[in-house]
C-alpha cells in the first residue's frame, strides 16, 4: 500500500491548485530554493513562520555558491551533478551551511526535487539551528556533567586522605537516620570494628550512654552547646569510654554530625576540658577580664568587663587603649605593663577606672603576661572595690612598696601614742606616710619621675623637692 499517495496524475490531472502550490511550499519547509542547472538562484521563499531567517530576496538571479561555506560548496555541486544525472533520489538530503553578510551562518538540509521544468531543481531546506543549539546544549550538559563527576572524585580524594592522615577520630552521622556515614581507620580502631563495618550502622549502637536520652539528640545539643561540654560514652564493642566532641553542619540541605572521639583521660580530652572551663570562667567570671596585645590593646573582653565600663558590646571596646579607660590614663597602664614584663605578673594594683559616662570607679588590678610564640599580650583581671573602700580603716591606706598594706608601719603609729602630743605624732607621720608613698610611686614606675609625679599628683618640680627633702634623690638615680 502507497502510503504517499498521488496529488497529480495524468488522468486526474492536478488535485492541488497551483496558486496554493507556493504556499504550501513556503509552510512545509523553511527556505525553498528553485535553481537551474548551473546553480543560479531563480526564486526563494522563507517560511514566514520562521521569524529568525529574514529575508532572501538579494539572492534572486545570484549562484547560490555565493552564500555557501568553503566545505559546502562542493557538496552542492556533487549533489547537483548526480540529481541531473538521474543517480541521486529526491528523498537524499544534503547538509550545508550558509552564509550571509560575512558572519552569520546558519545550517541547513535541503532535498533536491527534480520540477516540471527539466532545467529548473526544486530544493526544500529545513533549519537546523534548533536542532544545532539543541545538540550543543546536549555537549555542554554532558561536558558539565563529566567535570563535575571529576570534581566530585577529586573532593572525594581529598576528603579520604584528609581523614585517614589526621591525627584524630572523625565519625560523620547523619542527623535524619542518626547512622555513620563515615568513620576513618583511627575511628574504627577505637571502636573495635572495620571501617566499612561502621559505615551504615545506627551510631546508638556503636555506644553505651549514661543518659536516657537519645544519643542523637545528646549530640545536637551537645554541638551548639557554647561552653563545648564533650559527651563521655562508652563503647559498645572494647568497652572503654570515649568523650564525643560533636559538630553539627548542614550540606546539600542534610544535617550531619562530625563527632571528634577522644579516649577519656587522655592528655588532650583534659587539655580540651580545660580549655572549656576557662572559656567558660572567662565569660561568666565576677570579675572583669581584658586581654590586650603587647602595646595594651584591648583585643578581647567579659561581660564583667563591660559592665565595670559601662559599655554596651564588645565592638565598642575592642580595638582600644586599655589606657583609655583608667584614670590616670597611659600612667596606669605603662606601670602594670613594665611591673608584669619583668616579673611575669602584677597583683593588687590600686586606680580608677572612668565608665563610658564619666563615673570613677575604685578597682584594683592583676596583670598576667601571656606569652605567645608569634605575638605576647596581657590579662587583666579588673575588681570593683568601691564596696571596700567603705569598710577600710584609715590605716589601711598606708601601703609600701610593694603596694601592699604596712603592717610595721601601722605599729609605729600607735606606739607612738602617750610618749607625744597628738600635734607631733600626726607631722612624724605625715612624714613617713609621705615619703613611703614617694617610694612605692618610685618603684612602681621603676624611676620614671615623670610618671611618679603624674601617679602623685604632683608636678615635676615638687616631687624633685620632696626626693631631696627625704635623701632619696641619689637613692633613685643609683636604682
Amino acid at each position: 500500500m502507497n502510503t504517499r499517495g498521488d496529488f497529480w496524475s495524468e488522468a486526474t490531472g492536478f488535485k492541488i491548485a497551483p496558486k496554493h502550490f507556493s504556499d504550501i511550499v513556503a509552510t512545509a519547509a523553511d527556505i525553498a530554493l528553485v535553481l537551474d542547472q548551473s546553480g543560479m538562484i531563480q526564486d526563494v521563499i522563507a517560511n514566514p513562520l520562521n521569524m529568525t531567517l529574514g529575508k532572501f530576496d538579494h539572492w534572486k538571479g545570484r549562484d547560490i555558491r555565493l552564500f555557501l561555506t568553503v566545505d559546502s560548496k562542493p557538496k552542492i555541486e556533487k549533489q547537483l551533478a548526480r540529481l541531473l544525472e538521474g543517480e541521486a533520489s529526491s528523498v537524499d538530503g544534503i547538509e550545508i551551511n550558509h552564509r550571509d553578510n560575512a558572519d552569520w551562518e546558519f545550517p541547513v538540509r535541503y532535498t533536491m526535487h527534480k520540477a516540471n521544468d527539466e532545467n529548473l531543481i526544486l530544493m526544500l531546506g529545513r533549519d537546523l539551528r534548533p536542532v544545532a543549539e539543541l545538540q550543543q546544549r546536549l555537549v555542554n550538559a554532558q561536558l558539565a556533567l563529566e567535570k563535575d563527576y571529576e570534581n566530585h572524585r577529586d573532593f572525594e580524594t581529598r576528603f579520604r586522605v584528609l581523614m585517614d592522615a589526621t591525627r584524630d577520630a572523625f565519625v560523620l552521622v547523619d542527623v535524619h537516620s542518626g547512622r555513620i556515614s563515615e568513620a576513618n581507620t583511627l575511628a574504627s580502631e577505637m571502636l573495635g570494628a572495620e571501617t566499612d563495618a561502621l559505615n551504615g550502622l545506627l551510631v546508638a549502637q556503636e555506644f553505651i550512654s549514661k543518659s536516657s536520652k537519645d544519643l542523637v539528640a545528646m549530640l545536637v545539643e551537645g554541638s551548639s552547646d557554647t561552653d563545648g561540654k564533650p559527651i563521655i560514652v562508652g563503647t559498645k564493642r572494647l568497652g572503654n569510654e570515649v568523650v564525643l566532641y560533636p559538630t553539627l553542619f548542614r550540606a546539600g540541605g542534610t544535617k550531619t554530625l562530625l563527632c571528634r572521639l577522644e579516649k577519656a583521660g587522655s592528655s588532650e580530652a583534659v587539655a580540651t576540658e580545660l580549655v572549656g572551663t576557662l572559656l567558660a570562667m572567662f565569660r561568666n567570671g565576677a570579675d572583669g577580664i581584658a586581654i590586650t596585645d603587647s602595646q595594651g590593646v584591648i583585643r578581647s573582653a567579659n561581660e564583667s568587663f563591660l559592665n565595670l565600663c559601662d559599655v554596651g558590646q564588645l565592638s565598642e571596646v575592642r580595638g582600644h587603649s586599655l589606657a583609655d579607660f583608667f584614670v590616670r590614663g597611659g600612667v596606669d597602664l605603662k606601670v602594670m605593663m613594665e611591673n608584669a614584663s619583668r616579673s611575669g605578673k602584677m597583683r593588687n594594683y590600686s586606680t580608677r577606672i572612668s565608665t563610658a559616662f564619666g563615673s570613677k570607679l575604685p578597682v584594683e588590678i592583676s596583670v598576667t603576661k601571656l606569652n605567645a610564640p608569634t605575638d605576647s599580650g596581657f590579662a587583666f583581671s579588673i575588681r570593683d572595690t568601691s564596696r571596700l573602700e567603705v569598710i577600710r580603716e584609715p590605716s589601711a591606706a598606708i601601703v609600701s612598696a610593694d603596694g601592699q598594706p604596712s603592717n610595721e608601719a601601722v605599729e609605729n603609729v600607735v606606739g607612738l601614742v602617750g610618749s607625744a602630743p597628738l600635734k607631733e605624732i600626726l607631722a612624724a607621720t605625715t612624714d613617713v606616710i609621705e615619703k613611703m608613698c614617694i617610694e612605692a610611686a618610685i618603684s612602681l614606675t621603676n624611676n620614671n619621675r615623670v610618671a611618679a609625679a603624674e601617679m602623685l599628683g604632683l608636678s615635676r618640680q615638687s616631687l624633685y623637692v620632696k626626693l631631696r627633702k627625704y635623701d632619696l634623690l641619689a637613692r633613685s638615680e643609683d636604682s
